[in-house]
């Protein structure tokens, strides 16, 4: 096979990839979007049918109506026969304020303002990610723990010991697997460059499926194909802790001068990380999951806290589009803080005498109108 044999198909395995998991990212982003506008957006059922029972009620005939009028008439006698004039109600008021009533609980005035800032933030977005494809530069902070890669891979190719990588445990539907096999391709072409091998342990069938098409394209593109190996990256059971026995088990055997934890995890990442941090290893853990992360800061060299992990793909690939989107959440966030400030010194302001009504306007309508708050 010639040179540029190799290389078409190292573009075609790439691609076909990354498209892969790009797919997947919009999906979810996507998924995460229709869930937010159908909440806000979202008309109340019940609403519609007491609507309707209102106006079956008001059409049918001979449903007597009670007034003032009638209270009076039956104070003053035993036994009153309502005329038609009092059973039958105007109108007009059976015309409209069925469909006034439907109309104000079909749509919130609370919600409104939400729905505002949910369009602003994705407009953000697509702002951002348009100027990001149109060559626009975007900054993004460098990160410890993702600089720390070719370290830790030269480090163990150095000491001829492997590269462990453990993309969590959890299935291809949560964002931190899809995240840390972002982080994976990094690691594996690293790896590739080196002619080092990574082992990978999956706790579930389609995480390995997806890992080792990950890896393999991440070789091909490294220009080492033939370092890939498929019992590189193997699926070893659903079970928490029979999987943490395994890996543990593997990590005092082979004794990998590097592990990387990137995924989402619970009760096993102490577990793991000490076991690694036994054997002298580099860690690079990051997890999105808070209860964990004070183990993995405390027993890896570095962590990836939260979001750092999802921004991971971005800072690792460079590509425009995930730039882009990266910069229009943060402005989403700025937004975010920006309102949480601005009603911190809104509620300090109103405790204040002789500062006139305007501090408690303008919290009253930060926080029932735009907030939407009772």
């Amino acid at each position: 096979m010639g040179s540029s044999h190799l290389e078409w198909l190292s573009g075609r395995v790439h691609s076909s990839t990354g498209n892969a998991l790009r797919s997947v990212w919009r999906w979810l982003n996507c998924s995460l979007a229709m869930m937010w506008v159908l909440a806000i957006c979202s008309l109340p059922l019940n609403a519609i049918s007491q609507a309707a029972e209102t106006i079956t009620l008001q059409e049918t005939p001979g449903v007597p109506t009670t007034t003032q009028s009638d209270v009076q008439m039956e104070s003053s006698s035993d036994v009153v026969t309502p005329s038609a004039e009092m059973a039958t109600p105007p109108a007009n008021e059976a015309a409209e304020n069925p469909l006034e009533d439907t109309a104000s609980k079909l749509f919130s005035e609370k919600r409104f303002w939400s729905l505002i800032l949910v369009l602003a933030v994705c407009f953000s977005v697509l702002i951002c990610t348009f100027r990001a494809r149109m060559g626009a530069k975007v900054y993004v902070r460098p990160i410890a723990g993702l600089k720390a890669i070719e370290e830790a891979v030269g480090r163990a190719t150095e000491m001829g010991r492997p590269v462990l990588f453990v993309p969590g445990i959890m299935d291809l539907n949560e964002l931190q697997t899809v995240a840390g096999l972002s982080v994976l391709s990094s690691v594996a072409k690293e790896s590739a460059a080196y002619e080092n091998n990574v082992h990978v342990p999956t706790a579930r069938s389609l995480v390995m499926t997806a890992a080792r098409e990950v890896v393999q394209a991440a070789c091909i593109e490294a220009g080492k194909p033939d370092v890939y190996n498929d019992d590189s990256v193997r699926y070893i059971t659903d079970e928490q802790f029979a999987y943490v026995a395994e890996v543990c088990g593997w990590t005092q055997r082979e004794k990998p001068a590097a592990c990387f934890y990137m995924g989402q995890f619970f009760a096993e990442s102490l577990l793991l990380a000490e076991n690694g941090n036994s054997v002298g290893a580099i860690q690079i853990a990051g997890t999105a999951e808070s209860s964990q992360l004070p183990f993995f800061v405390a027993s890896c060299d570095y962590t990836l806290l939260g979001e750092e992990l999802f921004a991971a793909s971005a800072y690792l690939s460079g590509e425009p589009q995930q730039l882009g989107s990266l910069q229009g959440q943060d402005l989403g966030k700025a937004l975010a803080v920006t309102l949480l400030l601005a009603g911190c010194l809104l509620i300090t302001l109103v405790q204040f005498e002789g500062l006139g009504p305007y501090p408690q306007i303008a919290y009253d309508v930060l926080y029932h109108q735009i907030l939407g708050r009772d």
